[in-house]
């Protein structure tokens, strides 16, 4: 069996963790392990792989390799989602795992980060910082009997939207800062001692959210999914912070609820278009941080991951992430 993973600077000494480096891991087989240039295309001599491992390849990469790469069975991401690859034009028999669970300390960090940031007003104090203004305006905000709620998140009711694993690392840390935490996802109930409700109740519960969380995949269902309706029924005191994927969020009309006074602030990581581009307005909105898709940072475990990901391809075992294709 062909393995093609990328040259990365992390770890993914991958042919180490395998029995004679990869060699006779496969019974009456061998494994041969090559590298590849994440940003350029898969070289002709490598093109009969059958396992593609993928990080942060841009996405005409990932189509070429769907498109010329005919022997492939299986492509594993490294990213916490898989949708470059479930819109890449893969064969409908090839299998696709995402490498959900490699990111969830990283990402969790920075969403707390984002979080922290946008609650205590560390854009407004950054913008004075270079204006050489001291920003009273905080310190009077907090102390008013009205305003002052909003700048701490002991008693905020917090909304995490995509309930994974990455939330079940981040309600806890929000739990322990005095925040009232609850789930959205797929399906209603408790994970893990925290409410969790569906797409029934999702409108009731935004009218009651002071911070809204956004840990959503993309895929066909979600884009824009986080619209102008939604973004209505959140309080004007509410904030809103993106850490998921940039194409769940209708960036017009977030862009629109800022300008107008309808939100009080956001926080992205993520953006539909990625670098965002020198033109964008959302540059310049007021009360938005911005922060350029670095929440994942890099996959944490990698190379045990893929390492058991490809034992239990061989044995017949149960593949984690496995993707649903559309």
């Amino acid at each position: 069996m062909k393995i093609l993973v990328p040259d990365v600077p992390f770890d993914l000494d991958f042919p180490s963790l395998l029995p004679d480096g990869g060699a006779s891991f496969a019974p009456g087989g061998t494994d041969t392990v090559a590298t590849y240039a994440m940003n350029e295309p898969i070289p002709a001599e490598h093109t009969d792989a059958e396992l593609l491992v993928t990080w942060s390849s841009p996405p005409k990469i990932v189509a070429d390799a769907a498109e010329r790469l005919t022997g492939l069975r299986w492509v594993q991401p490294l990213s916490a989602g898989p949708d470059v690859a479930l819109r890449s034009g893969f064969a409908p028999d090839v299998v696709i795992s995402s490498g959900q669970s490699l990111h969830d300390d990283t990402v969790t960090e920075h969403a707390l980060a984002l979080i922290l940031a946008s609650v205590r007003r560390i854009d407004v104090s950054l913008a004075a910082q270079r204006e050489h203004r001291w920003a009273k305006e905080i310190a009077f905000a907090q102390a008013d009997g009205v305003t002052g709620r909003e700048y701490s998140l002991d008693g905020a009711r917090v909304t995490i939207w995509g309930f994974g694993s990455i939330a079940l690392r981040l309600a806890p840390l929000l739990t322990a800062l005095g925040a009232q935490v609850t789930g959205v996802a797929s399906r209603a109930g408790e994970r893990s001692g925290y409410r969790v409700v569906d797409a029934a109740g999702l409108d009731a519960l935004l009218a009651e959210t002071d911070l809204l969380v956004s840990l959503l995949p993309a895929v066909p269902a979600t884009r824009h999914i986080l619209d102008a309706r939604l973004l209505g029924l959140l309080p004007p005191s509410a904030r809103f912070v993106n850490v998921g994927r940039g194409a769940t969020v209708d960036e017009a009309a977030l862009e629109d609820a800022l300008r107008s006074g309808r939100l009080a602030g956001a926080a992205l990581d993520v953006m539909e278009t990625e670098p965002l581009p020198a033109d964008s307005p959302l540059w310049d909105v007021p009360n938005l941080i911005l922060t350029p898709h670095v929440a994942g940072g890099r996959p944490r475990g990698a190379a045990r991951f893929l390492a058991e990901q490809l034992t239990a391809w061989r044995t017949g075992g149960d593949l984690r992430n496995v993707a649903t294709r559309p």
